[in-house]
């Protein structure tokens, strides 16, 4: 029965994440399928509604980030089963979300817009390719291990879980975080730039370039052989030039 309430526990907490997922594509586009989206009309006095934004993205880059690091994980690991340790990281990431979504306030203005019909729909199509870079490069990474479905899995079957091995598939092989790179293409490919889409598109940003910071020391730690790749790949913009060749760094591995 315990093995069975985590699966489910951890089938649950990627639901709400999904869910979360998508409705952060509706949210941060504007697209009329949620009450309340990133810009709109401003309903406070813009420091009041700046503050509790940044106090929202704070709340989350606090949870997401304290959380994801090692040591915190081994002292959360002491209150709450192993196999559950990601799933609970996934769903308080997303209620951080849902409560940043509910809270979050318009700060109307108008940074920049972009009324060409061909530079909108370039836009357009730069904030889908994000998601959709965002999304596969969780599978390259390994989805399921990602959001803590396979840690479920493997216990509901009674096998031990094996940490994933380093590995460069595919996007990797030209840049060290298409993951991140996809992210920089949502927050930032719009056609109309308001006062509260650039303060998050800036403090979100921010976060990123810290977190890449951050999972560098934690790989380095884990995986000796990412010292090599990341000295060989570019952080978030591919070299268009013939780069040596991946396998070589795993082989070294």
């Amino acid at each position: 029965m315990k093995r069975l309430a985590i699966f489910i526990y951890g089938v649950g907490s990627y639901a709400v994440f999904f869910a979360t997922f998508l409705y952060a594509i509706a949210f941060i586009g504007n697209l009329p399928l949620v009450p309340r989206s990133i810009d709109g009309v401003g309903e406070m006095a813009l420091g009041n509604a700046m503050v509790i934004n940044a106090l929202l993205l704070a709340v989350f880059a606090i949870q997401h980030g304290v959380m994801a690091r090692p040591a915190f994980k081994a002292w959360w690991a002491r209150m709450i089963p192993q196999e559950a340790e990601r799933s609970t990281y996934v769903l308080l990431s997303s209620l951080a979300l849902i409560a940043l979504f509910y809270f979050w306030q318009p700060m109307g203005g108008v940074i920049w817009q972009v009324d060409n019909r061909s530079g909108q729909l370039l836009l357009a199509a730069g904030f889908g390719f994000g998601w959709a870079l965002v999304l596969y490069s969780t599978f390259l990474i390994n989805h399921f291990d990602l959001f803590g479905l396979r840690q479920v899995w493997l216990q509901l079957l009674g096998k031990p879980y094996t940490a994933l091995p380093f590995q460069t598939p595919a996007a990797y092989k030209l840049l060290r975080h298409p993951l991140y790179l996809g992210w920089f293409f949502v927050f930032w490919c719009t056609a109309q730039m308001t006062v509260a889409h650039l303060l998050f598109a800036i403090l979100t940003s921010v976060y990123i370039l810290i977190g890449i910071f951050l999972e560098a020391r934690d790989l380095l730690r884990v995986h000796p052989e990412y010292r090599a790749y990341r000295q060989q790949m570019p952080m978030l913009l591919p070299r268009f030039r013939k780069a040596k060749r991946i396998e070589e760094v795993e082989e070294a591995a």
